[in-house]
């Protein structure tokens, strides 16, 4: 839990009605059939993966903002950086 990610810069975030709208940008134009959008909880941690805080700082965020059991959040946590490895929006450091 002491790895370090960041976005991959060819993807824009934006805060869209309450959920975050992830795209990536292809050839300097956005990618509209690969439009990924997170929940309140996913968009939180993606605000919080910058590239220098590590998974267990994140998940030890998590459990203060959502008052919600450690084994719960690791779980949820290792859940959601595999989506966004798998989707191509995150870059291990």
């Amino acid at each position: 839990m002491n790895t370090i990610y960041e976005h991959d810069p060819h993807v824009v975030s934006r805060s869209i009605a309450g959920e975050m709208i992830l795209v990536p940008i292809r050839k300097n134009v956005g990618d509209m059939e690969s439009i990924y959008t997170l929940n309140e909880t996913a968009a939180r941690v993606w605000e919080m993966i910058d590239g220098k805080r590590s998974t267990e700082e994140i998940q030890n965020q998590m459990i203060k903002e959502f008052d919600i059991d450690p084994t719960q959040a690791e779980q949820d946590l290792v859940e959601l950086i595999e989506n966004l490895l798998e989707i191509g929006v995150l870059v291990t450091i």
